[in-house]
């Protein structure tokens, strides 16, 4: 009887120990689980709080003029694409409507239209219209200097942009060189050269190099397709010019 009794007891301080064992287990769990979501939120940040952050890491010094040459570059470039987009025009329509007019012997009409059309290729149309008494010479004079003076209005402040592409890295690395003057201002300060010492001054010229490089290929992207919007409308405005050259040519004939 004495033995049963041990063996009752001895099973009911293991299931005992199992249990506090398998509560403990569980109480482990649940206290991971919740640590693990109240760290999450700690851990998980936005791409404008890292972006913030390494901007300041970087130092407001280099970064903020870094940042400025974005803002004017972006500036600039968005006035630029503005204007070329309300510069281009069906010029095939155009030139059929000063046709029309022309051959109406309108010339009158076909200066109206030009004048109530926006773009340069209008522009140029209307500037040779005013010289159409004097003969066709003074036409095509009018048509090459006027086109010019258009090509200039397009190509105006591109080359700002081009200039903020090479001013934003220079800066960058201009904050790398002195992010190493730096380090090596605290490696001599601490008599150590650990890589704790340097970290800083290593970290500042790496980022002002990061974003100098970002902020000259977002500008060049623009820059490039503001050069070729350009040269689409300059071989679209010689394209039309000879088409108007000739309508003119022929229209004189009759």
């Amino acid at each position: 009887m004495v033995y049963a009794q041990d063996s009752a007891a001895n099973d009911q301080a293991v299931v005992a120990n199992d249990s506090s064992t398998v509560a403990s287990d569980s109480t482990k769990a649940a206290t991971a689980t919740m640590a693990a979501t109240h760290a999450a939120p700690e851990q998980t940040k936005s791409f404008h709080q890292v972006l913030k952050e390494k901007f300041i890491e970087g130092g407001p010094g280099f970064m903020g003029v870094i940042l400025l040459t974005l803002i004017f570059g972006l500036a600039i470039a968005i006035e630029r694409i503005i204007y070329l987009s309300m510069a281009s025009i069906n010029s095939k329509r155009l030139l059929k409507s000063v046709e029309d007019a022309l051959n109406e012997n309108d010339v009158d009409a076909a200066k109206e239209v030009c004048r109530n059309t926006r773009g340069p290729v209008a522009a140029i149309f209307a500037e040779g219209l005013n010289r159409y008494d004097n003969g066709l010479e003074d036409v095509e004079k009018s048509i090459i200097a006027y086109g010019s003076v258009v090509t200039g209005r397009l190509e105006s402040g591109v080359s700002w942009i081009s200039l903020f592409i090479a001013l934003a890295p220079m800066l960058g690395f201009m904050g790398t060189v002195i992010g190493m003057i730096q380090a090596f201002d605290d490696i001599a300060v601490a008599g150590d050269i650990s890589p704790a010492v340097v970290a800083t001054g290593i970290k500042i010229a790496l980022l002002t190099t990061v974003f100098g490089l970002i902020v000259a290929v977002i500008l060049q992207v623009f820059y490039n397709y503001i050069i070729s919007k350009i040269d689409s409308l300059v071989s679209d405005m010689e394209d039309t010019s000879i088409a108007f050259m000739d309508l003119v040519a022929s229209h004189n004939k009759k």
